[in-house]
């Protein structure tokens, strides 16, 4: 009997940064860096980033555009608070659970224990959540973040309050990606638009990327290709190698096996 042996799991990691006072010049963005290289640390990448206002309807566009990437892991930031302008835990109701939503038992003893009669009227309001949500801890406040289907998590905007949550999210659910990304680096040097015909032919199998560099006199084009196949990434970088050399054009390689490197 034939077995067939499953491909690890891709992920597509988005970040969602909801704040207008970021595009207006008011606060600075802290939560890109921060999760990119904890991604990055992990063996993930970013698919997507987006900053945006506070507006419900947009927010909810973005959430869904995500949300239809069924490869998607999203991370927002924001808007989880109880004051008006907090939009995220309905948006997100509206998005993910059909607009369905319940007052979440966890989150509501996490605010009375932290507030005690103070966590009404108001702050209660921020025990209302997607139904079916789960929880994640907020090492600062107590008052909790929260996600859905594992894969659809929701922190505050406060820094210090949403780097715990992101590190307890991605050490529970995406700690280390055990695929292997094989990337080959070159630099030629000539201009980009030499190479134009050779990228034409790359598989689309593989991410190839071209990064035009000039310095004073001199241009010269870094080109990498990678992929999870060595053998496909060996073979589609190779065909920038055979340019180079068929028309004379100097190149250096990084980042490659020994038997790659055409000895000088």
């Amino acid at each position: 009997m034939k077995t067939t042996t499953l491909k690890p799991k891709t992920y597509n990691f988005y970040s969602v940064i909801i704040g207008t006072e970021l595009l207006n010049g008011r606060r600075v963005d802290a939560h890109f860096s921060f999760l990119n290289a904890e991604l990055l640390k992990r063996g993930w990448t970013h698919k997507g980033s987006f900053v945006i206002k506070d507006e419900p309807p947009f927010m909810e566009a973005v959430y869904k555009l995500i949300k239809d990437d069924p490869d998607s892991v999203m991370f927002s930031f924001g808007g989880i608070g109880a004051t008006p302008d907090d939009y995220t835990r309905v948006c997100a109701a509206n998005v993910f659970t059909n607009g369905n939503m319940e007052q979440n038992i966890g989150a509501k003893e996490a605010i009375e224990e932290q507030f005690g009669s103070e966590a009404y009227p108001n702050r209660i309001q921020m025990a209302n959540l997607p139904v079916g949500a789960g929880l994640l801890k907020n090492v600062v406040t107590n008052v909790p973040g929260f996600y859905l289907e594992n894969r659809f998590f929701f922190v505050p905007g406060f820094p210090s309050m949403a780097k715990a949550m992101v590190i307890e999210a991605l050490d529970k659910f995406y700690a280390q990606n055990t695929q292997k990304t094989y990337t080959l680096t070159m630099s030629a040097y000539c201009s980009e638009e030499k190479l134009i015909s050779t990228m034409k032919t790359i598989s689309s199998d593989v991410d190839m990327s071209s990064l035009p560099i000039i310095e004073g006199d001199n241009r010269y084009a870094i080109i990498a290709i990678s992929s999870k196949d060595e053998n496909l990434t060996k073979q589609e970088f190779k065909k920038f190698i055979d340019y180079c050399e068929q028309n004379n054009i100097k190149y250096v390689l990084e980042d490659i096996r020994e038997e790659l490197i055409k000895p000088s």
